[in-house]
C-alpha cells in the first residue's frame, strides 16, 4: 500500500483535497441556494470564491508541496492560481446557467455535474502551470 501511495501520492492527495474542496464548494452553494434561498448564480459565485481560497492553501501546502522563497513568488503563484480558477469558475457559472435555465436541471444536480469538469481543469492548471517545478538555478 505504501508503494502504491508513493507512486501515485500526488494524484491521491489531489483527489483527497479536491474532494474536501468540492465539499466546501458544494456546502457553501447549498447553504446559500437551498437553505438561505438566494439566487443560484450568486450562491455559486460565493462558493467558488471560498473554494478558491481553501484550495490554494491545500494545493500549495499538501498536494504540490510548493515552497516559495519570497513574497514575489508567493504572489505569482497566488495570482496564477486565482486567475486560472477564475477561468474554470467562468466555465462553472456558464454551465450552471445553461443547465438550470435551458435544461431545467435542479441546481444541486447541475452543480455536481459541473464540478466534474472543473476538478479536471483545475488539476491540469495547478500541476502544469501554477505549481510546476521550476529550475531555481541561475
Amino acid at each position: 500500500m505504501k508503494q502504491l501511495y508513493s507512486k501515485y501520492h500526488q494524484w491521491i492527495d489531489y483527489i483527497f483535497f479536491g474532494v474536501l474542496t468540492t465539499i466546501v464548494n458544494f456546502s457553501i452553494f447549498y447553504l446559500f441556494d437551498s437553505v438561505i434561498g438566494i439566487s443560484y448564480l450568486i450562491a455559486n459565485a460565493l462558493s467558488i470564491i471560498v473554494a478558491i481560497l481553501f484550495s490554494f492553501y491545500m494545493n500549495k501546502k499538501y498536494v504540490f508541496k510548493s515552497q516559495t522563497a519570497d513574497r514575489k513568488m508567493l504572489f505569482r503563484e497566488f495570482t496564477l492560481f486565482v486567475g486560472f480558477r477564475l477561468g474554470s469558475g467562468f466555465y462553472d457559472m456558464l454551465s450552471m446557467w445553461v443547465l438550470v435555465a435551458y435544461f431545467d436541471i435542479n441546481t444541486n444536480v447541475s452543480k455536481l455535474l459541473t464540478e466534474v469538469v472543473v476538478v479536471l481543469l483545475n488539476y491540469a492548471f495547478s500541476k502544469f502551470i501554477v505549481f510546476r517545478k521550476r529550475n531555481t538555478h541561475a
